[in-house]
């Protein structure tokens, strides 16, 4: 069975999961560029997303807490199990949103443009100046219900274990006013774990878990490590080994 779900990969979901990232970059870019950025940022890569996660036909679990606003933004962190999830919370969170992520996957060809087409932000760690930037960008970004997603670990896991958090989240959620919500995922590590060079999708079912948010009007600069350690406890208390 092993063998012939790889070979279904190769066969079905690589040249398909090819194809559908060329035509979702393409039609954001071109959709941001003359449309509405905040629909064409946004929809054409949850059906992507989506559309993998199916392809792979992983069985998926979403746990929302009913405490969401649809009209109010808020700063979305996860643990971060592997490439998967990307997919997972996109194909799945259920809200527009933007992603924080790393300078460097500005590179990706197709994606990469269509990401910076779609405002998404990025980090760049090198100097105060440019993590400066990254907030205000996210201060123009974060509007009208737009939210944003966050691994706060900054990288993959490579155990599944949890890394320690970085404060840039948590403090442009507080500089903002914004509520922290807390998302657990769990079986992407067991799917797709971080490994040097192509590898195989394990087959196993994923889960999201949404957490009740939290309120970050009651932190401050001196309590900001409160926050991320109230944040971490919440995700690691319903990870699963």
């Amino acid at each position: 069975m092993k063998l012939l779900y790889r070979i279904y990969q190769l066969l079905i979901v690589l040249p398909l999961g090819v194809a559908c990232t060329i035509v979702a970059a393409t039609i954001t870019s071109i959709g941001c560029t003359f449309g509405n950025g905040h629909f064409w940022g946004y929809h054409p890569a949850r059906i992507w997303a989506w559309t993998i996660c199916r392809l792979l036909l992983l069985p998926v679990r979403v746990e929302r807490h009913a405490d969401i606003s649809d009209n109010q933004s808020y700063v979305f962190i996860a643990n971060h199990q592997g490439s998967l999830d990307i997919f997972l919370v996109y194909a799945f969170l259920g809200r527009n949103f933007k992603w924080m992520m790393k300078q460097s996957l500005r590179n990706i060809p197709f994606v990469g443009y269509a990401c910076m087409k779609s405002r998404h932000i990025f980090v760049d760690n090198t100097k105060a100046s440019h993590i400066k930037h990254s907030i205000e960008q996210g201060r123009d970004i974060l509007q009208g219900g737009t939210s944003l997603t966050v691994f706060p670990e900054g990288a993959r896991t490579f155990t599944g274990k949890m890394r320690p958090f970085h404060k840039g989240a948590f403090s442009l959620a507080c500089e903002l006013g914004l509520p922290i919500v807390p998302i657990t995922i769990n079986g992407c590590f067991r799917a797709l774990p971080r490994t040097k060079g192509f590898y195989f999708v394990n087959w196993t079912p994923l889960e999201l878990i949404i957490h009740r948010p939290i309120d970050t009007r009651n932190y401050t600069a001196d309590t900001m490590n409160e926050l991320m350690d109230e944040s971490h406890r919440i995700i690691e208390s319903r990870l699963k080994d």
